[in-house]
């Protein structure tokens, strides 16, 4: 278990190869100050640096909320200045999420607005309990959502859709949320973070160079046309097809026994 700073924490099972990125602010249902943003963008970079994570889980520890997104009542101390300097963290934080190398999964419940939901949006898959209410409300207060949103919601549901949720800055409670395609997996009462673990886990289970290529060719394919994503999956393809990972997985296969990826 790793600690960064006071609201940030890192745990790993060696077992499953998973780690779990726990966002621990109770006081503030987890609104992201500064530091908080800071120690975040600090953890995912360590992270994304360590070959024996296979895939990332994030969780909150508050019980009615993942993260309700900026802490708005430090916002509302800094000057214009300030809040130009606080920025950069802000957006390191968003994007080491983002651009974590292997497979991340969000476990909300609760809250998850503003910059929470734009960090559960920066995972490749969202699982929600039926307590979960999502949403997009930066316009409500002035701005505009700067932590991907605007980017990122477009790409899970549509243009027109991420138009009307923004637009209106409505919440969206777990049922809809998932009809529309803003979370991926509805959990029983509770079971968010239990859930997202054992997705983690099965994920974790396969090669984690065939994860991070697979992933780096779906991120990278967005937005493309049909020809360029194909060549983007092709140089994936070569990266993995002469690893120890694919001649582990091959042999494993035919013997008809549990691969030990090498993971290279």
């Amino acid at each position: 278990m790793s600690r960064y700073g006071e609201w940030i924490e890192v745990r790993f099972d060696e077992s499953t190869h998973v780690a779990e990125l726990v966002l621990d602010r109770p006081s503030a249902m987890n609104a992201i100050s500064t530091e908080m943003a800071r120690c975040l963008g600090e953890a995912c970079a360590d992270l994304a640096e360590d070959r024996a994570v296979r895939a990332v889980v994030l969780t909150s520890t508050h019980e009615r909320a993942f993260c309700v997104g900026a802490d708005l009542k430090e916002r509302n101390s800094l000057t214009d200045a300030e809040l130009g300097r606080q920025r950069p963290y802000t957006r390191a934080a968003y994007a080491g999420v983002l651009e974590l190398p292997m497979p991340t999964i969000a476990a909300l419940h609760g809250f998850a607005l503003g910059g929470g939901f734009e960090i559960a949006l920066s995972c490749d898959v969202i699982v929600a309990d039926a307590s979960a209410v999502v949403g997009l409300p930066e316009v409500s207060v002035g701005v505009l959502p700067g932590g991907g949103g605007t980017q990122l919601l477009p790409r899970r549901v549509g243009a027109a859709r991420a138009a009307e949720l923004i637009f209106t800055a409505r919440r969206v409670e777990a049922a809809e949320a998932h009809a529309l395609g803003l979370v991926d997996q509805i959990a029983d009462a509770g079971d968010d973070r239990v859930d997202a673990l054992a997705l983690g886990a099965r994920i974790a289970a396969n090669s984690p160079v065939g994860l991070r290529a697979a992933k780096r060719a779906l991120r990278t394919g967005w937005g493309t046309d049909l020809r360029a994503g194909l060549e983007i999956e092709d140089a994936a393809w070569r990266s993995v097809a002469f690893s120890g990972d694919r001649t582990e997985g091959v042999a494993a296969f035919n013997e008809k026994r549990k691969p030990e990826w090498p993971g290279a």
